[in-house]
């Protein structure tokens, strides 16, 4: 397709709506080039390229999430690493297979990005869900890595303490916001702009990039927010994938961030943002303090009793994102145990 005249452009922006006009202008300010992956017959992953020198880090994001989830973090590391993303298939503009979402198909889409860029014993961090990968790739292939950082990345998808009914249930102790905030309103997603300012008032202390929120809802021809754009039967396929963690095959040097809340003298109420009011409320939220330390503490446990050696940085008071929430002691931490590896043959 031939570009536009400019003069036709000009006039198509003058009868847009303001909106429109926004989103026909926004572009990523983040510094990365993007390209495309074939990982499988029909199958592109996205992968962002921030660049760099020295030993190259893989970030791989949480489940919902894109590579664009780290465009605000990733540039903060590229003075000392060369430093990519991979937004994995199912969200973004990464392919959306009707199949295939299971821990081993994940894990090699990783390895087929590391084997089409060349990219050589990098370092592997991934948030949330993303340890099923790493995990995955560490006791397959700990050959063809530096080490592996999990960004509270550690929790066992097949036998969680936090999985257990009686947890869920306190929460319905509790008002509903607290478990469920408010939800955006017509207003909030008008525009990207706006939900940006949503998301930043839900989450306090920060919020996703823009360009993360355009990665995961679709826009609408007038600039306002659509639907999500993964499918639900994508997030449910990997649910159904996930194994139980198995650590005990890894030989890399492993760093992983625990997010610890703090104790009731330190304002535990905190955390979950809510102060109780009744003697009913107080009860349920310490014994839902109670289960969270427990679930931790099993958690750590089952990391070092397959890797002594494996580096443990609890993060108190952090958010789920500890690289968002904490960002300065997670990329100290990081650079720190990085500085440490083994040279790269």
């Amino acid at each position: 397709m031939r570009p536009l005249p400019s003069a036709v452009f000009t006039l198509l922006l003058a009868v847009l709506p303001v909106s429109a006009q926004q989103a026909a202008s926004w572009h990523d300010p983040s510094p990365h080039k993007i390209q495309f992956v074939t990982v499988e017959k029909d199958v592109k992953l996205e992968v962002l390229d921030w660049g760099g020198s020295g030993r190259p880090i893989v970030l791989l994001a949480g489940s919902g999430n894109t590579a664009h989830v780290f465009d605000g973090f990733a540039p903060k590391l590229n003075s000392e690493f060369h430093v990519y993303a991979v937004t994995r298939r199912g969200f973004g503009d990464s392919s959306k297979p009707d199949s295939s979402y299971d821990d081993q198909r994940l894990a090699d889409d990783v390895l087929t990005v590391l084997d089409s860029l060349r990219i050589n014993k990098p370092v592997l961090v991934g948030h949330s869900m993303a340890g099923s990968e790493l995990t995955t790739i560490g006791d397959q292939h700990s050959d063809r890595l530096s080490g592996l950082i999990y960004l509270d990345a550690n929790d066992d998808p097949t036998g969680t303490c936090w999985n257990k009914p009686e947890y869920h249930a306190l929460f319905k102790l509790l008002p509903s916001a607290v478990s469920n905030p408010a939800a955006p309103t017509d207003a909030d997603k008008k525009s990207f702009e706006a939900f940006y300012g949503y998301w930043k008032r839900r989450t306090v202390n920060f919020a996703f990039p823009e360009s993360e929120l355009r990665s995961q809802y679709v826009q609408e021809p007038d600039g306002s927010v659509g639907s999500v754009r993964a499918p639900a039967s994508v997030r449910k396929a990997i649910a159904q994938g996930s194994k139980k963690r198995d650590y005990s095959k890894i030989k890399v040097p492993i760093l992983a961030f625990i997010p610890i809340q703090p104790d009731q003298s330190a304002g535990w109420s905190e955390y979950y943002r809510f102060q109780p009011m009744t003697d009913e409320e107080r009860a349920a939220l310490e014994k839902i303090y109670a289960t969270d330390r427990a679930c931790t503490k099993q958690l750590e446990q089952t990391l070092t009793a397959a890797v002594p050696k494996a580096r443990i940085i609890e993060l108190y008071n952090a958010d789920h994102y500890v690289f968002f929430s904490n960002e300065a002691d997670v990329l100290r931490e990081m650079r720190a145990f990085i500085e440490h590896l083994p040279l790269v043959n």
